[in-house]
């Protein structure tokens, strides 16, 4: 019988190779937080948003849909930009891979009013709290439809980060603390 192994090496145990799926807690080691977008859910993906109300916040955010960009704004700046800011609740998401997202879904306005697109994206969150789901857009309904998993899945592995963190990364670079932001100063036509 004709043999590949050389005189002298061992046979390997592929078994004994192989990279289990948790890899990261053999090593000890913690995946960092680098990019958190801030988003409504990909239709396809499957999410859950966290329980916990501390993972959520009510700000006012300005929105730049040419750049679609979404800057925070610090609180002292808000009577200083009437018309331009949109109140927001961010609330935290994970998907079946472990991506973090903040999901911006507006609030009511000044006249208490609420579109069924965002009045729906409320009602899902609250179903995301307990259930997997995947957010679709339903444009003759004119709001979202949610669809749970069928499946039995595990519960999420949130990972042990703050909210504070999460905001950090998110906004890293869309925070404006100043009226001479480049974005405030582009809304004012100086760019």
């Amino acid at each position: 019988m004709f043999s590949n192994q050389q005189p002298g090496l061992q046979s390997l145990d592929l078994e004994n190779l192989k990279l289990s799926q948790n890899y990261a807690e053999i090593l000890n080691v913690r995946k960092a937080l680098t990019t958190v977008p801030v988003r409504k859910p990909n239709k396809q993906d499957f999410v859950r948003v966290h329980p916990n109300s501390e993972y959520q916040i009510q700000t006012m955010v300005l929105e730049l849909k040419d750049d679609r960009e979404t800057f925070m704004v610090a609180q002292h700046l808000w009577s200083e930009l009437p018309g331009e800011l949109v109140p927001k609740v961010l609330c935290t998401t994970i998907n079946r891979q472990g991506v973090l997202t903040l999901w911006p879904i507006r609030l009511p306005g000044e006249d208490g009013k609420l579109d069924e697109w965002n009045s729906s994206a409320l009602k899902g969150v609250v179903m995301a709290q307990n259930c997997w789901i995947r957010v679709s857009s339903n444009m003759s309904l004119g709001a979202y439809e949610f669809f749970e998993a069928l499946g039995d899945l595990p519960e999420p592995e949130w990972p042990d980060v703050s909210f504070e963190e999460i905001i950090n990364v998110a906004f890293r670079g869309n925070y404006i603390d100043a009226l001479d932001h480049p974005a405030i100063q582009k809304l004012r036509g100086f760019m």
